[in-house]
């Protein structure tokens, strides 16, 4: 990281340095001593990035956490929860796991309320990070049109390309699933995925409907590209997707969905513009055809278990490959590992 311009953290509308430091190692598990402390870049002072209650007894402070974080807050047989309590001279109170409610900050000073807050913030930021997504931000490209189209392509490469290093039946979606992929989100209780569905409604009326006109998209699905830098190494084919009127439109609402969505905290900022591509062919999917599993761990890469495919030939003879033209009429917050009636992800909230 260049100590001149380090990464920024953004937590409850504030803007946090996080800063190089020298690590070393402990044999203790890494996610379960994780205590954000004096040195973290916190501010220790009361801000207005969330509210400090004067009471009978001193100053308290709510924040609404997921009950699947809590465990980071407790710590290691409770060390973490100990050491902020210690630091910050703070009782915080925790729900029992699996119970849906708010941890309470309470002290005799509101400073340091406030600092245990932020630094409960922070734990919370580099945790949630560390989870696998649980939603997606999608269009749905599975008219059975385009999943005749699909079938005839996934024939047509298996008796052509068959031969090829790594080509086999494994890689290719579930035809049923074929979709466009705007973000990935983390919701991890029954109020954050209302929370993306109410803000996906607010985005219908800020933007969608003016920029669609009240009317659906027409898009073409049409030629192939790969992911990775070397074709003969190939993970992730995808087919390209763009509007037949050669607009922007569908690329203007990606976008601006995508920063709405980063803005609000619900989404993680990965690129400056949305990739719009459908993946028709996935090494994940070998080992896992319905892709019903988590494909990596928390804060781990799964590549090193992936094995590539030489896409050259599929690439040459499939480059132009016309997979149909669809109506997108709605985005969707869709489930991972989810499938609903029509064999396509279920659906939490759409527009």
């Amino acid at each position: 990281m260049d100590v001149l311009r380090p990464t920024l953290v953004r937590i409850g509308g504030r803007v946090y340095r996080k800063n190089l430091i020298q690590e070393q190692p402990f044999p203790l598990e890494e996610e379960e001593n994780f205590c954000a402390g004096p040195g973290d870049g916190a501010d220790d002072d009361p801000c207005d990035a969330f509210v400090v209650e004067e009471t009978e007894r001193g100053f308290q402070c709510r924040v609404e956490v997921p009950s699947p974080l809590y465990k980071y807050i407790i710590g290691k047989k409770g060390e973490t929860k100990k050491r902020l309590e210690t630091e910050t001279r703070t009782s915080i109170s925790i729900p029992k796991p699996g119970v849906e409610g708010e941890i309470v900050i309470t002290g005799q000073q509101r400073s340091g309320v406030a600092s245990a807050r932020t630094r409960i913030d922070v734990l919370l930021d580099s945790f949630r990070k560390k989870q696998p997504f649980t939603h997606f931000l999608s269009f749905a490209l599975n008219q059975p049109a385009v999943q005749e189209k699909f079938l005839q392509f996934k024939e047509e490469v298996l008796e052509k390309c068959s031969k090829d290093h790594g080509v086999s039946s494994s890689l290719f979606q579930n035809p049923a699933k074929l979709h466009l992929t705007l973000g990935t989100l983390v919701l991890l209780n029954e109020q954050e995925i209302q929370k993306a569905c109410d803000l996906l409604q607010q985005c219908k009326e800020d933007f969608v409907d003016q920029i669609t006109g009240g009317k659906p998209l027409t898009v073409e699905v049409a030629g192939v590209e790969y992911m990775n830098d070397d074709p003969a190494m190939t993970d992730v084919l995808y087919a390209k997707v763009h509007m037949k009127d050669g607009s922007d439109r569908l690329q203007m609402i990606a976008d601006q969905l995508v920063e709405r969505f980063v803005a609000s905290g619900l989404m993680l900022k990965e690129w400056d513009r949305v990739k719009l591509h459908a993946t028709v062919m996935n090494t994940l999917f070998r080992k896992d055809p319905t892709e019903e599993r988590s494909n990596t761990m928390p804060g781990k890469s799964s590549f090193k278990d992936r094995e590539s495919f030489n896409g050259r030939n599929i690439l040459k003879l499939f480059e132009n490959f016309y997979f149909g033209e669809v109506q997108l009429d709605s985005v969707r917050l869709s489930q991972r590992f989810s499938t609903d009636s029509s064999g396509y992800y279920a659906t939490s909230g759409q527009l």
